[in-house]
């Protein structure tokens, strides 16, 4: 009788784990938005104030975290406040991404639109045929095979034709490229018969309570309109009841891998847990693993110069927005500041206390994928105590497998496992728990 109660009750346990709770989205006017205590989902305060502490000393404006809509961390820096305006830079590349969808799927272009058809013959240097090859789809993959070098006084944001010249052909190289890609916010201008401020307010703005306005095609806002708009990402493109982004086939590809060459990348947005990555820059040099190693392989990003960054993990229902000036190793979307903010909220997130043990210490490692379905892959951070293990461990505190972590990679069987969540543990021979992280099965 004993274990039949043990076992109805995983199963109850198992279960509301794996459901995913309701999102909740604020009113699209006025100031309210509900809250959650970030003790009552279990995360550190010593840590989250370490957290906040490490953002001031980033020259951070504004941070934002929310977990399934609800606000858990809103913390401003110096002047700034709730009703500061801040530039995305490329952060805002994702919001013309989520146009272009908008826009084909009211039929005012297809991703085979060619540029040249829209803003006429000449909007680039290159030779008609080679212009005549550059689609609406080369612009959101930044595959337009036009040089992201071009000689002063033209940079790689320059749009005049006299700074777009041709390299290659359209979809054979990918680069990190602004002139082309700010361009299609005039592609969508002039399809729709709207200045790109009018569609933005009237297809996304007014629908979500975002207010922006884009200037020389930089958007800016306040955090609270970047946190809404990842809140609307983190549900496909729907908020609450209202179908923003309808096209879920364009959603999908959005953020999936858009081409061969960079698989992090999707259509302007960037893309965590693939197996290698480019960056901004003339090098082609391709990266193995993910970019951000010790952020969940599901989350994508909308990264901006000066690491302006809205992250959205929809294992984990969570929308993390930063505003601010340069925090990292200054580079035009991914800096290293990226992987040492998930440091820290990784820390904050594994707040795992165990009886007869002291408390966590924060060494993150990296489990994928999440959800799981046959098995998961655990990567171990490089310096960790000899005699150290990795277990997983399900609801009711018993471990399940245990293993020697002895190697960088280490492999957990989850095929004959239900359904829902569980939680890796990495400790130290002395019983010290090291980290932990919560990972799903499917």
């Amino acid at each position: 009788m004993k274990h039949l109660l043990l076992a109805l009750l995983l199963i109850v346990a198992l279960t509301t784990q794996a459901q995913s709770p309701a999102l909740y989205f604020p009113p699209t006017t006025g100031t309210t938005w509900a809250t959650t205590s970030p003790q009552s989902l279990g995360w550190c305060q010593p840590r989250l104030d370490s957290l906040l502490n490490f953002l001031g000393r980033k020259n951070t404006k504004s941070f934002i975290i929310l977990k399934d809509g609800r606000m858990v961390v809103e913390q401003y820096y110096g002047t700034y406040t709730r009703d500061s305006v801040w530039y995305w830079a490329s952060a805002g590349k994702t919001l013309t991404a989520t146009l272009v969808g908008i826009a084909q799927q009211e039929g005012l272009l297809t991703l085979n639109t060619t540029v040249t058809s829209v803003l006429g013959a000449g909007w680039t240097s290159a030779p008609a045929a080679k212009e005549q090859l550059i689609t609406v789809h080369d612009q959101l993959r930044m595959t337009s095979g036009l040089d992201d070098t071009p000689p002063p006084p033209c940079d790689e944001l320059s749009t005049t034709p006299n700074c777009l010249y041709y390299r290659t052909d359209a979809g054979t190289r990918w680069a990190y490229h602004s002139g082309p890609y700010r361009l299609a916010q005039d592609v969508v201008a002039r399809t729709s018969g709207l200045t790109i401020n009018q569609y933005t307010n009237q297809r996304v703005g007014s629908r979500i309570g975002m207010i922006g306005a884009w200037v020389n095609d930089v958007y800016y806002s306040r955090a609270r309109d970047m946190a809404r708009f990842g809140l609307l990402m983190l549900n496909r493109g729907t908020w609450a009841q209202t179908p923003v982004l309808r096209d879920t086939a364009y959603f999908r590809r959005m953020t999936t891998p858009s081409q061969a060459f960079n698989r992090s990348y999707g259509y302007l947005w960037w893309l965590n847990g693939q197996q290698s990555y480019m960056l901004p820059g003339p090098q082609q040099t391709v990266f193995p693993g993910s970019f951000v190693p010790n952020a969940p392989a599901d989350m994508i990003a909308a990264l901006g110069k000066n690491d302006q960054k809205i992250y959205v993990v929809p294992s984990l229902g969570l929308v993390v927005v930063r505003q601010g000036q340069s925090a990292g190793q200054p580079r035009l979307a991914v800096s290293s500041f990226d992987n040492e903010l998930w440091q820290y909220l990784n820390a904050m997130f594994n707040c795992t206390v165990t009886a007869g043990t002291s408390r966590t210490e924060s060494m993150a490692f990296e489990a994928y994928p999440t959800p799981a379905s046959d098995a998961l892959f655990v990567q171990l951070p490089g310096k960790i105590p000899s005699g150290s293990s990795l277990s997983l461990i399900d609801l009711l505190g018993r471990t399940l497998v245990q293993k020697p972590a002895n190697t960088p990679q280490l492999q957990f069987p989850l095929v004959d496992l239900p359904t829902g969540a569980y939680v890796l543990q990495l400790r130290a021979a002395d019983g010290r728990v090291l980290g932990s992280r919560r990972v799903l099965k499917n």
